[in-house]
């Protein structure tokens, strides 16, 4: 397997250039067998069955990793529902059983076969459902096994997002910003890293990298490596990472049993930590040929889908170090940790390669962050965080942002005298062909004084009238003398053939009705995933009397606190022994969860389906962030729903969607 990582904007350019260039005869997609998982085996069968939509959808979501049969139990008793009903019985035993059956044989997303000879003399080869594209109809591990090489064609986010930065820094301060002339070793971004504020950098942007951060408090670029490399499940499969920590703060002293494995491991502090490290541990330790080390990677490699195929291997390495007067103790160590690396161990080249991203990343958000901003906005999809919390990061840092506008915003975010601009492409139904015929209109035509004025110029111009209803359901016509409602109405009373009120007339509409301010934060979380008017929080705080993620972190630690807020992150690592960790936001900044499984079996349907929570537990910090392990569950969405605006609340299942859109359990 070769990887190589692209700008993921530009991987379709890639695809085409190599298909150009070597032919569709000898290159080709590889497959990859799609299986069903919980979620889509629970969906099917409930279609099935004719469950409707709604229980099918909320049943789809609970049949996640986190779920077990105690919540599906308990979400259907809230439904009215039993698990022993005929119907439901039969959607849970089937829905299981349909786990791990091939689903449909898709293309790969990027694995290219090139061959010297034809690749129609190996393999059958046929159109892809994409157009552009050609497939080989094998799976990419069939392809592993017949020794075939695979190139991986990958995409990377943070590739686009480096290239926009530096795009927009070298527009504006006359620079030649590139990836080479990033000054090295900077200690403000070191220092940066290690108080955990990496909200959007690469790598290290993850809950489990924020609560390392604080620990390693890297210093150096190798630190950086290591970072990357050790908050994987392998090193902490393998029980690499707290011997690690204890020798960098030198509460332990490294132990090598000789040179030869000194020479190896002293870089990491007598802790493999890297793939080449394993192997070279058993050339050198066990008495293994370079070709027995390579069939070593590769069974660390196959071990999930071959529980075997480590066995024979850990029986000679047992053996190589006895006969090189190592004890059996140090071997089964050796071998566990090699066990650990099968899962999802790193190449030391691949970490130094992450972490120069890494750091790339977190210097441009300490040197440029609203650059850097506006970069990941329009970088979109990628990382962790949704454009409302990188939005928020970037106001907590004291930085301007500025609301979508009509006569200002482009349909990329962007930078204006020190302050972010947000773009139209965060407005829900709107498109860039059409972003592109408002800002040609303002530019030529404008500046406009109202929307009349505007709709008059745009006569000729093919400017939509749903694109000034998109504008207008986002607030986005202020410049124009129009809030959200004003401008509703004004834009649907607009034709062709008229204005839709006489300029300079007199004539009085009934006044419309006042808005709240928490109405006014949904509408903009509805149309472009955020808000700068608050947060929706804000309002149930006095209500609550609960405090704020930052008083919190005044509180002491290991005491019983409160904590309430929207749902961002729900995690369950297979490394966590069953712990499952939520994030929340408030108005002040995110804490993190700690759901116990004892807890989690209590509370599961609101860890699973709530929009928003109030936590209970003990207070502990790692650095400066806020963690809370739970005892205590409360469902906040009813609040929440009835806060939206008096007398008119939304429906609690359209909260998720609305507000929180959680990443659960990547």
């Amino acid at each position: 397997d070769i990887d190589i990582d692209f700008e993921h904007e530009r991987r379709e350019e890639v695809i085409q250039y190599i298909y150009r260039k070597y032919g569709r005869l000898q290159a080709g997609l590889a497959c990859t067998v799609i299986t069903y998982r919980r979620r889509s085996a629970f969906r099917e069968v409930g279609k099935v069955f004719d469950l409707g939509e709604d229980l099918i959808n909320e049943l789809a979501k609970l049949a996640r990793r986190g779920s077990d049969a105690k919540a599906l139990a308990a979400f259907l008793h809230e439904q009215g529902l039993t698990v022993e009903g005929p119907t439901i019985s039969q959607v849970l035993r089937y829905g299981e059983e349909l786990i791990g059956f091939p689903r449909h044989l898709s293309q790969h997303v990027g694995g290219f076969i090139i061959t010297q000879q034809r690749l129609d003399r190996t393999v059958p080869i046929s159109n892809a459902a994409m157009s552009g594209r050609t497939v080989i109809e094998w799976d990419k591990d069939d392809i592993e096994e017949l020794g075939m090489l695979k190139i991986d064609i990958l995409a990377l986010g943070m590739l686009t997002c480096i290239k926009k930065s530096f795009a927009y820094i070298n527009a504006s301060t006359g620079q030649n910003l590139h990836l080479a002339a990033i000054p090295r070793e900077d200690p403000k971004v070191y220092e940066m890293i290690s108080r955990s504020d990496t909200v959007g950098v690469f790598q290290i942007e993850s809950r489990a990298q924020m609560s390392m951060l604080p620990r390693l408090k890297p210093q150096r670029f190798y630190d950086l490596v290591i970072e990357v490399a050790i908050v994987r499940p392998g090193p902490i499969q393998g029980k690499m990472v707290h011997p690690y920590l204890k020798r960098r703060d030198g509460r332990e002293r490294p132990y090598y049993p000789d040179k030869r494995a000194e020479r190896i491991l002293s870089k990491t502090l007598g802790v493999p930590i890297f793939q080449e490290q394993a192997m070279r541990l058993a050339i050198e330790l066990a008495g293994f040929t370079p070709d027995e080390a390579e069939r070593l990677r590769r069974a660390m490699a196959a071990w999930k889908r071959n529980k075997d195929a480590m066995q024979h291997f850990q029986e000679r390495i047992i053996q190589g170090m006895s006969a090189k007067g190592y004890s059996k103790e140090f071997a089964m160590t050796c071998c566990a940790q090699l066990r650990g690396f099968s899962e999802y161990g790193f190449p030391e080249s691949h970490a130094a390669s992450f972490a120069f991203l890494a750091y790339v990343s977190a210097w441009l958000k300490c040197h440029y962050p609203v650059e850097f901003t506006a970069a990941l906005l329009n970088s979109q999809p990628m990382g962790f965080y949704r454009p409302a919390q990188i939005i928020r990061d970037l106001q907590q840092h004291g930085y301007k942002v500025l609301a979508v506008d009509i006569q200002k915003s482009e349909w990329n975010s962007r930078v204006d005298t020190g302050a972010l601009q947000l773009g139209f492409r965060l407005v829900k139904g709107l498109n860039e062909g059409q972003a592109k015929v408002v800002r040609t209109l303002v530019q030529k035509e404008g500046p406009f004084s109202s929307l009349e004025e505007l709709w008059s110029a745009a006569a000729t111009k093919g400017l939509y009238k749903s694109t000034l209803l998109a504008l207008a359901r986002a607030d986005g016509l202020n410049s124009l003398g129009l809030k959200r409602q004003q401008a509703l109405w004004a834009v649907t009373a607009l034709t062709k053939a008229t204005l839709p009120l006489a300029l300079g007339s007199d004539k009085r509409e009934a006044p419309l009705p006042r808005v709240t301010k928490q109405l006014n934060i949904f509408q903009d979380y509805e149309t472009t995933g955020c808000s700068l008017k608050g947060h929706p929080m804000e309002k149930l705080r006095s209500e609550l009397s609960l405090p704020t993620v930052e008083d919190l972190k005044s509180a002491k630690e290991g005491g019983i606190v409160q904590a309430a807020g929207l749902v961002l992150i729900r995690q369950r690592p297979g490394t966590a022994k069953g712990v499952t960790f939520v994030t929340l936001e408030d108005e002040t900044g995110t804490c993190n969860l700690i759901v116990k499984p004892h807890v989690f079996e209590k509370y599961a349907t609101k860890v699973i389906l709530s929009a928003a929570l109030i936590a209970t537990g003990r207070l502990q910090f790692v650095g400066e962030l806020v963690y809370i392990e739970v005892f205590k569950l409360q469902d906040l969405d009813s609040m929440l729903a009835a806060s939206k605006e008096e007398g008119q609340a939304v429906q609690e299942k359209s909260l998720r969607n609305t507000l929180s859109k959680s990443r659960d359990f990547h």
